[in-house]
């Protein structure tokens, strides 16, 4: 069964094929995708990528985890399910909405 890892800590400039490759030697990869801003297109400096196997997915931490690419550490886990409601951007329960910059309660 295909696991997906979070990899985090990736230099800005780093291809989606250059992350492929960084991954190839722990095994047989389904996917690969860098997280980019929606508005200016640039790396958010994360990825993830889908391994075939759980096992190769293990390796591909062991191997890869903690290790330097482009001047950062990466960091390379299994990633975790996306709570289906957090489609949004997550807003803290004490900050008010609407218009206006005065936060003070009546």
């Amino acid at each position: 069964m295909a696991t997906r890892l979070y990899v985090g800590g990736l230099p800005y400039s780093t291809t989606e094929e250059e992350l492929r490759g960084l991954f190839e030697p722990a095994g047989s990869i389904n996917s690969v995708a860098i997280i980019t801003d929606r508005y200016s297109g640039q790396s958010r400096g994360f990825g993830f990528v889908e391994m075939e196997s759980k096992e190769q997915a293990q390796a591909a931490i062991r191997l890869l985890n903690g290790t330097a690419l482009g001047g950062r550490t990466l960091t390379v886990n299994e990633a975790r399910e996306r709570d289906s409601n957090s489609s949004g951007p997550r807003r803290d329960s004490n900050q008010r909405s609407g218009y206006g910059g005065n936060s003070q309660r009546w």
